[in-house]
């Protein structure tokens, strides 16, 4: 009988630590960035194959991973969150040795539009960058980067077009 009683008297407190989840497969926020998931081949745009990306919906729907490897070996990989708080999208991407990028932002029209900036470790600097993913009528997406230079122009930091491995 005490170890009924003292059962009754622990679970609700082992029970009051554990979080209830949010449904974020539910969440149409959460999936505003879908189009972007699979396997992909990306090409520059004369067609050229620059690397290989998949992209894949990770902890329940609640993020997004990527993880890219370019024809050369490089690799890199991003998290990319919706951030109810702020009603956007954050993506922190960081390479093998080369930068770190946190750009943030959300949907403008069927766009995906994040800025923040890029860190080039090596050279200790970090610039105005921004990043936009646009699903195109044939299946591909296109992601396109530009980085401010020292005269505050935006310039072509990278342009790839996403087919889908094995199409």
């Amino acid at each position: 009988m005490r170890l009924i009683v003292l059962l009754l008297l622990i679970l609700p407190m082992a029970s009051h630590g554990q979080q209830t989840t949010f449904d974020c497969w539910a969440s149409p926020s959460h999936r505003q960035f879908d189009f972007w998931l699979g396997e992909w081949e990306v090409h520059d745009g004369k067609g050229k194959l620059q690397g290989r990306n998949s992209i894949e919906s990770v902890e329940k729907g609640c993020a997004i991973r990527e993880q890219w490897r370019s024809v050369r070996g490089g690799t890199g990989q991003s998290m990319n969150v919706y951030q109810p708080a702020s009603g956007e999208w954050r993506q922190l991407w960081v390479d093998a040795g080369a930068s770190i990028i946190d750009i943030s932002g959300g949907l403008e029209g069927e766009t995906m539009l994040l800025e923040g900036e890029i860190y080039y470790l090596k050279r200790g600097m970090s610039r105005p960058f921004r990043g936009q993913w646009t699903p195109l009528a044939d299946g591909r997406v296109r992601q396109f980067f530009q980085e401010k230079d020292d005269n505050g122009q935006w310039q072509t930091w990278f342009e790839g077009f996403y087919s889908r491995s094995g199409q």
